[in-house]
């Protein structure tokens, strides 16, 4: 088995990602077409205004096909300045449980503080507890839950976040 690499973009790459996405939902949470296209224009408008003083794109490779991707997001709209959101966090299914999503992660929080961000939130689903595991052992905390339906489903978002700064209680406390 090749070794496992975390870079940038590599063609195909925007593709995976998707495709990785759809197909775990799919399976595990019965999202359709919606949830697809929706990944794929959001995914697609982050890169068109893609700041590399400010955003990440990374993918976990073996060879060159992409096993997992995550993203920080610093320049979105919404958010202030100094907040990164955390996106598109996805292991193929071959190589979860393996290391790929803790190195993921790992270089996602490395970003973040050589950036200098205060604060970093993520949304995920009740129920991905590996993920929620990993989120927690990165500092991050559960602040907010709702019941949503956007999906097509009926699940329940989770909103972790995490805070560089003190005032808090420090890293990891809800802001």
């Amino acid at each position: 088995m090749a070794e496992l690499e975390i870079g940038g973009y590599q063609p195909g790459a925007i593709g995976r990602v998707v495709e990785m996405h759809a197909r775990y939902y799919a399976e595990h949470w019965r999202f359709g077409l919606f949830f697809e296209r929706k990944v794929a224009g959001e995914l697609a408008a982050f890169l068109g205004r893609y700041d590399e003083s400010r955003d990440r794109f990374l993918c976990a490779r073996r060879g060159d096909r992409v096993v997992g991707a995550i993203t920080v997001d610093g320049s979105e709209p919404e958010s202030a300045r100094e907040t990164a959101h955390i996106r598109w966090f996805i292991v193929d299914a071959g190589e979860r449980g393996g290391g790929v999503g803790a190195r993921l992660m790992a270089e996602a929080m490395g970003f973040i503080a050589a950036t200098g961000f205060v604060d970093a939130y993520l949304w995920t689903f009740a129920g991905l507890d590996a993920a929620r595991r990993l989120y927690e052992r990165h500092g991050f905390v559960l602040a907010e839950e709702v019941e949503a339906e956007q999906w097509g489903t009926p699940v329940r978002e989770q909103r972790f976040v995490w805070a560089a700064r003190g005032g808090c209680g420090g890293p990891g406390e809800p802001i």
